[in-house]
């Protein structure tokens, strides 16, 4: 079985391994029904380092998912590129180590956390819901100055 991020240290160098490669979209085991899902292969290129008690992880990875924009609801493609990827996973006395879960993690946390189809970056576009649903300011009415003991002296009284 294809495992690339099952590293063994025991057959790790002391001046790292390189790896490279693609992994396919159900790398990510994202349930069908979510609002994200992989359109592309993980692509990665990493440099794996033994560091005192801890693995250095540095490289690149990247891969291009569907997005369903939260204004307009229509899905469009996003990429996460991590040009300058990096972690450090701690050694525990476990001779492998399985980086699947940290890269899948740091790989989707880098996608937006609200996402917007005019911020995609594989296809740009205009959201067609663009200003229909824009904030409008709440203003409190002016309140006449002899009307009396305003709110704030009824707040005072209570005291």
């Amino acid at each position: 079985m294809h495992r690339p991020f099952q590293i063994d240290l025991r057959s790790l160098p002391d001046d790292g391994r390189d790896i490279s490669g693609q992994e396919p979209p159900s790398f990510f085991a994202l349930d069908p029904k979510d609002s994200i899902q992989p359109v592309s292969p993980l692509k990665y290129d990493l440099h794996l380092e033994r560091d005192g008690g801890d693995l250095l992880v540095t490289g690149s990875l990247e891969a291009v998912f569907s997005l369903e924009c939260g204004r307009c609801l229509e899905r469009y493609e996003h990429r996460v590129a991590l040009k300058h990827y990096s972690a450090e996973v701690e050694i525990t006395k476990d001779p492998t180590i399985n980086l699947t879960d940290t890269i899948r993690e740091d790989t989707l946390v880098a996608l937006p956390s609200y996402p917007r189809c005019e911020d995609g970056n594989v296809r740009p576009r205009q959201c067609p819901a663009e200003g229909r649903f824009e904030n409008e300011l709440e203003t409190a009415a002016e309140e006449p100055q002899s009307a009396g003991p305003g709110v704030w002296e009824a707040l005072n009284k209570l005291n």
